[in-house]
């Protein structure tokens, strides 16, 4: 059974286990709660698909978001009139910057990526703190225009799918068309399965490698503007923590292969859409948020035993 198909199979199973046992999980409301999670985690997994497509990781990504979303926010601040389109490309800009980052310790320093973007991690994180001086960007510093992403949407049964959501799935249907129909999208798939036939065939791994880390990067930068728009403010210290483990869970929940190689925007997409019904759920049963925790790392385990077993099958044939 394909991984997608399984992903899907737990959603159902879940939604029906938790709607069995409180009612109010399948309502409106906890619905809208789901949906308005999905945005953020899903712009960050397309990024991170991309590099794991590539066999490497990014563990910067959240501190990549925050200080986007600083950066933005005190840009916002200086010019209050800013068109909203334009604070979004400042983030995706500032975003592509740190990615490229990543991307030349890799390249051109030969750092481990899991090595490289836990120092990035660091790294960004402390710059963070000193382009704020230690101080959140709050409701009154971003317009009305860019948190009313959050509350508007399109509306249907009693059900809002807001514009931040649709700019999530906008991410997720163009890295379809890029990993299907673009040539550099099919090389990342080439180094991931078989770096050195790759640059036999003439691929260049390291151009491979900018392109998904840059990318990753860019997208985490458009995460953290939306991520001031989600919850009306930017903390320096908190905005962004963990999600490098819940966007490692979802990738590796819809089937990519950690080791690199394989992979689908569909499968990670359902690994967005069961975590969010995970946290929702733990929400509704009144259950400590901080399981969540738990459970990302026990999904990201089974992830990597299942990859191990599934590639000395693949030997063993």
């Amino acid at each position: 059974m394909k991984r997608e198909w399984i992903a899907l199979l737990l959603i159902a199973i879940l939604c029906l286990a938790v709607g069995l046992a409180e009612p109010r999980y399948l309502q409106p409301r906890s619905i809208d709660s789901i949906l308005l999670w999905m945005p953020l985690t899903v712009v960050l997994a397309m990024g991170q698909h991309l590099v794991v497509i590539t066999g490497g990781i990014d563990i910067s990504i959240g501190s990549i978001l925050a200080f986007a979303g600083i950066g933005v926010g005190l840009l916002l601040k200086a010019q209050p009139g800013l068109p909203i389109p334009l604070a979004f490309a400042c983030g995706i800009a500032i975003g592509l910057v740190l990615g490229f980052v990543n991307a030349a310790l890799i390249v051109w320093l030969r750092l481990a990526p899991l090595i490289a973007t836990i120092g990035t991690l660091a790294a960004f994180r402390g710059l963070t703190f000193a382009l704020s001086k230690g101080d959140q960007i709050d409701g009154s510093t971003l317009p009305d225009g860019l948190t009313s992403l959050a509350s508007n949407g399109v509306s249907a049964g009693g059900v809002t799918v807001s514009w931040l959501l649709v700019i999530g799935l906008g991410v997720a249907g163009a890295t379809a068309l890029f990993l299907r129909f673009g040539a550099a999208g099919r090389a990342l798939f080439a180094v991931g399965s078989n770096a050195e036939a790759a640059r036999l065939r003439g691929v260049s791994l390291s151009k491979a490698t900018f392109v998904a880390y840059s990318t990753c990067g860019a997208l985490a930068g458009l995460a953290g503007v939306m991520y001031a728009a989600r919850f009306g403010f930017v903390n320096p210290g908190s905005a962004g923590q963990n999600f490098e483990l819940t966007v490692i869970a979802a990738v590796a929940i819809g089937g990519a292969k950690l080791t690199g190689g394989s992979g689908t925007v569909t499968g990670t997409l359902l690994g967005c859409l069961l975590l969010s019904c995970i946290n929702v759920a733990l929400s509704t049963l009144g259950i400590d948020a901080n399981w969540q925790l738990l459970a990302y790392g026990t999904v990201i385990l089974a992830a990597i035993v299942v990859d191990g077993i599934r590639s000395k099958a693949e030997v063993a044939r």
